[in-house]
């Protein structure tokens, strides 16, 4: 039988970014958190982390957050640098206030240029990170691409054939999927995450990429109905398509 881990009511929540442990600690004594709809006054006392707890624990009249362990997708707008140190607005602005202090930190799985729009995993899983970008996975990446001059015909095999060279790589490219969606417009599904990859491929091609949005990781495909600067937390089968 698997142990199920705990830890303190005070540091839980600190870790989630609620408050400072005394903040906390006050906010248990007046009785403002509740377990089961009881209130709990004592901030040292340990709670077994069991993924009902979101729903069991109540502080200050809301719901918990998500436990550590979990993971999200952003549409992504234009203009927003996936930095916590850039100047200009951050994707890290987008998310609750509450959620960027929490400890581990919620980070971007890779990154999308300052002018590339859809889909951008985020998780405090380093596991899970670290599993989705590892060149081992060849976790699959599409993208809707929009050119500035119309394709020419030869880019499809160019991009399948495994050998394009990159300027200043000493490896080619691995093989990656063109379909053609009109004259200017393209679907291209990579397999790696090199720097710029998608602009550089073209432009290898003799094109100029104009606008470049993500539509899939894997095999999760960013919702129609998922706004831009909008999040919503994954599932476990969101988390299985990733990898199907």
């Amino acid at each position: 039988m698997t142990k199920v881990p705990t830890a303190r009511l005070d540091r839980l929540l600190a870790n989630l970014g609620y408050a400072s442990r005394r903040e906390i600690q006050a906010l248990a004594k007046n009785g403002h958190i509740t377990l089961d709809g009881a209130p709990l006054t004592a901030a040292d006392r340990r709670i077994a982390l069991t993924p009902d707890l979101e729903t069991r624990l109540v502080v200050d009249g809301e719901a918990l957050d998500p436990l550590p362990g979990f993971a999200l997708m952003l549409n992504k707008p234009l203009g927003v640098t996936c930095s916590r140190k850039e100047a200009g607005p951050l994707v890290y602005d987008l998310l609750p206030e509450r959620w960027r202090r929490r400890d581990p930190a919620i980070s971007t799985v890779g990154r999308l240029d300052k002018e590339t729009s859809g889909l951008l995993l985020m998780t405090d899983d380093g596991a899970l990170l670290h599993r989705i970008i590892s060149p081992k996975r060849h976790v699959a990446k599409r993208y809707r691409v929009g050119l500035a001059r119309p394709l020419t015909g030869g880019e499809a095999d160019l991009f399948a054939a495994g050998t394009l060279m990159l300027d200043g790589e000493e490896k080619p490219l691995a093989p990656a999927e063109l379909e053609v969606v009109g004259p200017q417009e393209a679907l291209l599904t990579v397999h790696e995450g090199r720097y710029h990859q998608v602009r550089r491929m073209f432009a290898a091609a003799g094109n100029h990429v104009e606008t470049l949005h993500r539509e899939s990781v894997g095999g999760l495909t960013l919702p129609a109905d998922l706004a831009p600067g909008a999040i919503r937390r994954l599932g476990e089968a969101d988390l299985a398509a990733i990898f199907a």
